[in-house]
């Protein structure tokens, strides 16, 4: 399974942070913030994975991966010279997703949830484009689905002055092997973008596409504004402290997959065996 996180972005909310990094890799808590959303591909099932990256950044991307074999992963690098919207992420990773299923997630999104393993390997393995929706109170400032009695979509729309519905449409999708061919067909939306809600509805239109609602027992959240990073981080300390396990964390995901062996893991321990993070995870190498 391929997957696409994608990394750009100017990262003008965030700003003055974004002056000496790049959004994504900014921490929330203890990890850089584009550890969550590489996990949740990884508990999907995507071992291929593609980092959509700006110019200035893709050096520091590739020295925090790799090429991602350190957790049984084959990282690649791909440039967006500049905001183009999401969508484009299916024109510069064409090569790439190749006509195979492939899952993206948006590289400032962060998911929690006992059953996001599951939900998210349905998406992985379903037919068509799947896509998540979330609660919200405050749905214009989103793109908004509206599902019909039988929780069938029947619209979409960014950030409506007078939204149908409550349900907001996350960061995660999965889609089929048309997905560049779809984008490839777009026109470019007034801000000059690819978006990502037009090939959701694209797929709509020709009755390919599945909505998994996820509601009181999971989290979404959105960190791209000093205030939701706080939130966040403020989030994932409250659930690690209380629990003892972490959010996020690639080398427990990978380990608990399978993708990489008790010695794979102590090799990665190794380096960072002090730290709290290391602890954690000869923590978890002990208990077996």
């Amino acid at each position: 399974m391929k997957g696409i996180v994608l990394s750009g972005g100017s990262g003008t909310r965030l700003y003055p942070m974004t002056r000496a990094a790049n959004k994504q890799l900014l921490p929330i808590y203890n990890k850089p913030m584009v550890y969550y959303p590489l996990s949740t591909l990884m508990l999907a099932g995507c071992r291929q994975i593609l980092l959509v990256v700006n110019p200035q950044d893709e050096e520091a991307y590739r020295r925090l991966f790799g090429d991602g074999r350190q957790w049984g992963l084959e990282i690649s690098y791909a440039v967006q010279p500049r905001p183009g919207g999401i969508a484009e992420v299916f024109l510069i990773g064409r090569e790439f997703v190749g006509g195979d299923r492939v899952g993206l997630i948006l590289g400032d999104n962060l998911f929690y949830g006992d059953s996001l393993p599951a939900v998210a390997e349905r998406g992985a393995r379903g037919p068509g484009a799947v896509i998540y929706a979330y609660w919200v109170s405050d749905p214009s400032a989103y793109g908004v689905i509206e599902l019909d009695a039988d929780e069938r979509p029947v619209s979409i729309v960014e950030k409506p002055r007078q939204p149908h519905s409550n349900w907001a449409v996350t960061g995660l999708y999965f889609y089929d092997g048309d997905v560049c061919d779809v984008a490839a067909g777009l026109t470019r939306s007034a801000r000059g973008e690819l978006e990502i809600t037009d090939i959701n509805a694209h797929y709509m239109r020709v009755g390919r596409l599945t909505v998994e609602k996820l509601g009181r027992g999971y989290a979404w959240l959105d960190t791209g504004t000093p205030s939701s990073l706080l939130r966040a981080a403020q989030f994932v300390e409250t659930v690690e402290s209380r629990q003892g396990l972490q959010i996020g964390s690639p080398e427990e995901v990978a380990w608990r997959k399978g993708y990489i062996d008790n010695a794979g893991l102590e090799r990665l321990i190794q380096p960072i065996r002090e730290s709290e993070y290391g602890k954690y995870l000869q923590g978890l190498l002990a208990r077996g």
